[in-house]
């Protein structure tokens, strides 16, 4: 009896050191596959410094050879000019192409996204104002020399020509931001004024007036103030077409005794339209009509 209780506690014991055998080699697994995901993701963004590295020393070196192209047909005209400048729009082409690969990355979080094609490359730039997209607009570029549109959905009240005219041939990545600038400024002023029309039509004596590129603006409404309903006349002006705040805020009474209070208060009217986007600030005005409701 003695042997055999003996012989069985040696049993569990040996059962559960092999037990806890597997268990160490288990951890130790897991501290190893912990390393080696955590090396993974060091190599990864090594490599991703790396490749932009690469491109921007591909990038430096593509500009060099262009200075030399240039400076050797400056010197040497004798020497095959047509061969070399050949040779040389070929690496400002090449070089061109190595900055555009290099803004599809960069621009990716900015509402800007593009995609490669036979002939260059397709850009997208997508609008929003304060969180909510808006709309999306395209633009198709065939990288040559020169960098040429060749097609786009680009509203045409947008200056697009103005702005390639100025950077499309300098300075790509500057031109798409300054085209996303206008874009966005645009929407956002267009969501604006249809947020006014939409939700606090109440105010608004008549039709909101508005042209096109909506960076000019009239509308008459009504505020209650000093226990009275006085009648507003508005005109906002846009002088900045990258902006979706206007400029310029003209706002008159059309009572005929306009009392200083009143004066002041157009005067705050003004400088209300200049600050703040234009429904929310159609959603002051309510909640103030709201607050001397509940007090009266």
């Amino acid at each position: 009896m003695e042997e055999a209780t003996a012989y069985l506690r040696d049993g569990v014991l040996s059962h559960l050191e092999k037990l806890e055998a597997h268990a160490r080699k288990l951890a130790l697994k897991q501290e190893e596959t912990q390393q080696q995901q955590e090396n993974l993701v060091r190599l990864r963004a090594r490599i991703q410094e790396l490749r932009l590295q690469r491109d921007e020393l591909q990038t430096k070196v593509n500009l060099q050879q262009v200075g030399l192209i240039r400076q050797e047909g400056a010197t040497s005209s004798n020497v095959e000019p047509v061969q070399g400048a050949e040779t040389g729009g070929q690496a400002l082409l090449k070089w061109k192409v190595e900055n555009v690969k290099a803004m599809l990355q960069a621009f990716h979080l900015t509402g800007i996204s593009g995609k490669l094609t036979k002939r260059g490359v397709c850009f997208c730039i997508s609008t929003a104002y304060e969180g909510t997209y808006l709309d999306s607009y395209y633009l198709d570029l065939l990288i040559q020399q020169p960098v040429q549109i060749h097609h786009h959905s680009v509203p045409i009240f947008i200056p697009l020509e103005q702005i390639a005219k100025k950077y499309l041939q300098t300075d790509i990545k500057c031109f798409l931001a300054m085209l996303s600038d206008h874009l966005n400024a645009y929407a956002g002023r267009k969501y604006q004024a249809d947020q006014l029309q939409d939700h606090f039509s109440a105010f608004l004596e008549g039709t909101l007036q508005r042209n096109s590129l909506h960076n000019v603006l009239f509308f008459n409404y009504d505020v209650e103030t000093e226990s009275k309903t006085f009648p507003f006349r508005a005109k906002l002006v846009y002088g900045n077409l990258t902006r979706s705040l206007p400029t310029e805020a003209i706002i008159t009474c059309k009572a005929g005794d306009v009392s200083a209070s009143l004066v002041e208060k157009t005067a705050a009217h003004s400088n209300l339209f200049r600050h703040t986007a234009l429904h929310k600030a159609f959603d002051s005005f309510k909640r103030a009509a709201e607050s001397l409701d509940q007090s009266m």
